[in-house]
């Protein structure tokens, strides 16, 4: 992979979900299904909005350790990033990534106590396409 932050950025932006993982307090991985990211810098930090009352909100504030993955379908290729999420409820975080229609999901608005901000930030990750994956640091 030439551009890692290119070429990773790219499947960032065209996937319609992520899925990101956690660690249960058992120690087990859960995974979930997201919208994509609200907000991006690079390939380094991901913004995404989600309920504060969701079980990944409880557990990241005990174990911020975390993994993102994203797929493009069209070319059978992904990307699993690794690193850490902190749980963010500011008013300048909800505010940073709101978007109209998020009225949808949270009905008081941008001040909807339910409505948090997850950032996570990537140290590592591993790309896959043609049958070959490979490791990259961040």
């Amino acid at each position: 992979m030439r551009n890692p932050q290119e070429t990773i950025g790219k499947i960032i932006d065209k996937a319609s979900i992520s899925l990101i993982a956690y660690v249960d307090d058992e120690g087990y991985p859960i995974t979930k299904a997201m919208l994509k990211p609200r907000e991006r810098n690079e390939i380094r930090e991901l913004w995404f909005s989600t309920n504060t009352s969701s079980n990944k909100v409880k557990f990241f504030k005990k174990n911020h350790k975390a993994s993102v993955y994203f797929v493009d379908k069209r070319f059978f290729r992904g990307v699993s990033l690794v690193g850490t999420v902190e749980v963010w409820e500011t008013p300048e975080a909800k505010e940073r990534i709101w978007r109209t229609g998020d009225e949808m999901y949270y009905k008081e608005g941008v001040t909807d106590p339910d409505y948090c901000v997850l950032k996570f930030t990537a140290v590592k990750g591993r790309y896959y396409r043609n049958f070959k994956s490979e490791d990259f640091e961040i």
